[in-house]
C-alpha cells in the first residue's frame, strides 16, 4: 500500500516536495549505521571480512537492480554519478573507435556533459560531442554516432525519453548507449535489459532515499562484462585486489567497474533506505505518481495562472517530478519552502516539485497547491529576503 510514511523520518508540518532531489530519512537508517559503527567498533578492521563489507558494492546494488529491470550482478555502488559517467563513457568509446561522435542533448545533465569535455580533452583529442534538441536525438543518430548518452528524464523539465525506441534506432546505426538514470530509479518503470542497452548509471540519494552524498552505480549488459576495460582501473576492480600486482589485471564481472574504498557507512544508510521497496512494483508507484502529478497540475493550474507548466501535458512523456516556470520562480519557490512546502528552483526561472509516493498523499498534494495560490496571489514573494540567492538553490 502506498504511502509509506510511517516509515520515514518527516518533519511535523512540512510538505516535501524535493524528494526527486534529496530523499527523506527512512526511519531503519539510523538503527542500521548504529549496527555498522558498533561492527566498525567491535570488529576494526576484521570487519571487511566478518561483516562482508567489501561484498557491500554488489550486494546492495542487486537491490537497485530489481527496480531497473537488471539481473543480478550487472550492478555496482561506489563513487559518485559523475565518475560513473566517465566510467561508461569511456568505456562505450572503445568498443566503437572506428567512429568519433558522443551524442548527447541539451535537457543532459550539464555534469555529464563535463564528464565528456573533459574526456575528449584529456584522452580522446579525436572524438567529438554532439549536443542537439531533445526531440531532435532520433532523427540526429546516425552512423557517424559512437555513443549515444542521455538521461532519461531531463532534471529541469521532467521530459522522459522513450527509452526503447532511442535504444533501438542507437543500434540499428550501430551506436552504444548510455542512460543516465538519475530521476528514473524508483521513480518510473525501466528494463535496462528489455531495452538492450549497454550501459546505465545513477545517483542514490533521491527517490532511492540513500541519504545526502550517497554512492553511484554503474550498470553494464552482462554479455560486455568479460570485455570492456575501465580507464579509471582502480585497486579494487582488480581480480586479485590483495595480490598487490604490479600492473592492472581486471575482475571478470562487474567488479571490474570498482574503483576505490566502498563508503561502508552510506552503503549501509542505503541498504536500509533500499529494505523499504521489499513488496512494491515499480508499475504500482508509477500508478501513483501519474495520479498525483495531475492532481498538482489541476489544482496550480486552476488557482495560479501566472505560472506556465513547464514539464510536458502528455503524463507518458513525463517522469516523477512537475516544473512550472515564472521569472520571479526563485523568490517564490524560496517563499513557497519559508511557508512549509519544499520543492526546488532551477536556472533560470524553472519551480520544480518531487512528485514521491512513498511519502506523498492528495492532502499533501492539494495542501501544496493552496499555499502556493495563496503566495501568488498576495505577492508574499516580493519580499528582498527570498530573492537572496544561497549557495544552493
Amino acid at each position: 500500500m502506498l504511502p509509506r510514511k510511517d516509515l520515514f523520518n518527516l518533519p511535523d508540518r512540512i510538505i516535501y516536495l524535493d524528494g526527486n532531489s534529496l530523499g527523506p530519512k527512512p526511519r531503519a537508517v539510523e538503527s542500521r549505521l548504529n549496527q555498522v559503527q558498533k561492527q566498525w567498533q567491535t570488529q576494526l578492521i576484521g570487519g571487511w571480512n566478518t561483516c562482508d563489507w567489501m561484498g557491500q558494492p554488489v550486494r546492495v546494488a542487486d537491490k537497485i537492480g530489481r527496480l531497473i529491470g537488471a539481473p543480478e550482478g550487472t550492478l555496482v555502488l561506489g563513487d559518485t554519478l559523475s565518475i560513473k559517467v566517465f566510467q561508461a563513457l569511456s568505456a562505450a568509446l572503445s568498443l566503437r573507435p572506428e567512429r568519433r561522435v558522443i551524442l548527447s542533448d541539451s535537457g543532459n545533465f550539464p555534469s555529464d556533459l563535463y564528464m565528456a569535455e573533459g574526456l575528449i580533452a584529456h584522452i580522446n583529442p579525436d572524438k567529438d560531442l554532439r549536443v542537439v534538441a531533445p526531440e531532435e536525438i532520433l532523427d540526429a543518430i546516425d552512423d557517424t554516432i559512437a555513443v549515444v548518452m542521455l538521461t532519461h528524464v531531463d532534471y529541469r523539465t521532467g521530459r522522459m525519453h522513450d527509452m526503447a525506441a532511442i535504444t533501438e534506432k542507437a543500434h540499428h546505426s550501430g551506436a552504444v548507449v548510455i542512460w543516465d538514470l538519475a530521476h528514473s530509479a524508483g521513480a518510473v518503470c525501466v528494463d535496462v535489459m528489455d531495452c538492450n542497452a549497454e550501459f546505465a548509471v545513477g545517483c542514490t540519494y533521491k527517490y532511492l532515499n540513500g541519504g545526502p552524498g550517497a554512492p553511484a552505480f554503474i550498470y553494464v549488459r552482462p554479455d560486455l562484462l568479460p570485455t570492456i576495460y575501465p580507464v579509471l582501473s582502480g585497486w579494487l576492480g582488480h581480480a586479485a585486489p590483495f595480490a598487490f600486482e604490479r600492473t592492472y589485471r581486471p575482475a571478470m564481472s562487474i567488479e571490474r567497474m570498482r574503483v576505490g574504498t566502498p563508503p561502508v557507512l552510506q552503503i549501509a544508510a542505503l541498504d536500509a533506505a533500499l529494505d523499504l521497496w521489499e513488496g512494491i512494483n515499480m508499475s504500482d508507484i508509477r500508478t501513483a505518481s501519474l495520479a498525483l502529478s495531475e492532481r498538482f497540475i489541476a489544482g496550480v493550474e486552476a488557482t495560479c495562472p501566472a505560472l506556465k507548466l513547464a514539464s510536458p501535458r502528455n503524463a507518458a512523456e513525463r517522469g516523477s517530478h512537475v516544473s512550472f516556470a515564472h521569472p520571479e520562480g526563485y523568490a517564490i519557490m524560496q517563499a513557497l519552502i519559508a511557508h512549509g512546502v519544499i520543492g526546488d528552483f532551477r536556472a533560470p526561472d524553472i519551480l520544480r516539485f518531487g512528485i514521491t509516493p512513498l511519502t506523498l498523499d492528495f492532502d499533501d498534494i492539494d495542501r501544496a497547491a493552496q499555499v502556493l495560490a495563496e503566495i501568488l496571489s498576495k505577492n508574499l514573494w516580493d519580499n528582498p529576503t527570498y530573492k537572496r540567492k544561497s549557495r544552493v538553490t
